[in-house]
Formats: structure tokens, C-alpha cells, sequence
């Protein structure tokens, strides 16, 4: 497929650069951080095992704003094969993170999503953590939802992991609720659930006892993000 002619995305990324790079953030023996990617992973396990109908060793995801390679390294966990699995980042030094730390089996492509050369119809999954939240408007986000729609083999999906609710510490990024979603990708059928207690919240409770953040994250108004499947039809 030829590169789309259209405006690149705005680089409005670097407040996840620093999330994602500060260690008092992700240091993985943090509780309020072991609870929250135990949580995701076991959501996500739970999804694609209702909504897929292959082995995961056999599926092809590719990732939208890959950064360091966190979710990569979390999909091998789930089973998913290194040879299967790709990831596309914009900055330089994120790519290079992901490159050093990464099997060299999984396919890294540098560069605005929108101008990537991706074949249609030759994505299983593409998978999207916090990037659409982080664009600053309705065209950039619909922009980007027309270039990887296109990716998806049909019964494949677009797999969705992003703020629903606006975040409180970081203005620039806004949360988009399950309405605007559907008008990102009309023609898609939508599963969808809450996760992952509010950042700020889960780190408090965690401080008192971490015991207290799987208590309050059962009340589903509590949690800040959605975890969809936007399905494509066969």
C-alpha cells in the first residue's frame, strides 16, 4: 500500500516521553504499578480469549505508538510470537529504547503512523495504549483511525486501551468516552469494559496498604480507562 498523502500527526508526545521514562512512575516493584499492569494484562487475556479464535502464538499485532516497548514485552508474556509482533513509534530515542530491549524478531518501524506502508487487511490486532488521548483534536484522532482501520484483516480488531475521563495532571490529555469511539470507527462492532483504578487514587491507597487498591477498583466509576475491542466483520 502506498504511504497516505496527509498531514502528519502533531508531536504531542512528550509529556508521555517523561511518564513514560520516570522511573518514580514505572518502577515495576511499586504496587500501584504491579497492581495496574496485573490488572491490564489479565483484561486483556480475558478479551482476546472472547473475541479471537485463534491460538495468540498465530496472530499478527502490530503496535500504534510503541515507545520503549513496555505492551510489546507484555504481549510475548501472553504468548503472542516475537515474529508476529511489530510496533511503530515516532521519536527516535523511544524507537532506540524499544530496539535495545526488544527481540529482534519483532519489526519496529519508525515514523508518524500515517505515513507508514502498511498493507491492508494484514493486521490481525492493532493495538493502541493512551496515543488518542494524547492527540490534540477530533482531526488528528480521525485521521489516525482511517490509517490503521485499513490494517485490519477482516475478524481481526482494533484493540483499545485509553483514558475514558479527562487527566486532572495533565491537561493536553483528554479522554474520549465509548460515543466518540464509535464515531472513530462507525462500521465496527464494540466490546468493551472499564479498568484500571485512577492513577493518582491507586497510588495513595497503595501507599496505606496495597491490599485496598483491588477493593476500590471493583467499583467500576472508580477507573479512569476502557479496554475495547473494536471488531471488524468477516
Amino acid at each position: 500500500m502506498s504511504a497516505p498523502t496527509r498531514p502528519p500527526l502533531p508531536d504531542r508526545t512528550a509529556h508521555r516521553t517523561a511518564r513514560d521514562t520516570d522511573p518514580r512512575l514505572h518502577r515495576m516493584l511499586g504496587p500501584a504499578v504491579s497492581h495496574t499492569l496485573r490488572e491490564r494484562h489479565q483484561a486483556i487475556l480475558h478479551l482476546l480469549k472472547q473475541v479471537v479464535r485463534h491460538d495468540l502464538k498465530h496472530l499478527r499485532l502490530l503496535e500504534v505508538g510503541c515507545g520503549s516497548g513496555i505492551h510489546l514485552l507484555e504481549f510475548l508474556r501472553m504468548g503472542f510470537a516475537p515474529q508476529h509482533l511489530a510496533g511503530v513509534e515516532m521519536r527516535p530515542e523511544r524507537l532506540a529504547l524499544a530496539q535495545r530491549v526488544l527481540p529482534p524478531t519483532i519489526k519496529l518501524h519508525g515514523g508518524d503512523a500515517c505515513f507508514m506502508d502498511i498493507a491492508p487487511h494484514s493486521m490481525d490486532i492493532v493495538f493502541q495504549a493512551t496515543v488518542f488521548s494524547s492527540l490534540p483534536d477530533t482531526e488528528a484522532r480521525i485521521r489516525l483511525a482511517e490509517t490503521i482501520w485499513p490494517w485490519v484483516k477482516p475478524g481481526g480488531g482494533v484493540l483499545w486501551y485509553d483514558r475514558v475521563v479527562n487527566d486532572t495532571r495533565q491537561p493536553e490529555v483528554r479522554g474520549l468516552p465509548m460515543r466518540h469511539i464509535r464515531r472513530l470507527f462507525p462500521q465496527a462492532q464494540l466490546e468493551s469494559r472499564r479498568v484500571t483504578l485512577a492513577p493518582p487514587l491507586a497510588q495513595t491507597v497503595c501507599r496505606i496498604s496495597p491490599h485496598l487498591y483491588p477493593l476500590l477498583n471493583a467499583i467500576p466509576q472508580l477507573r479512569t480507562h476502557a479496554l475495547v475491542w473494536i471488531g471488524k466483520a468477516c
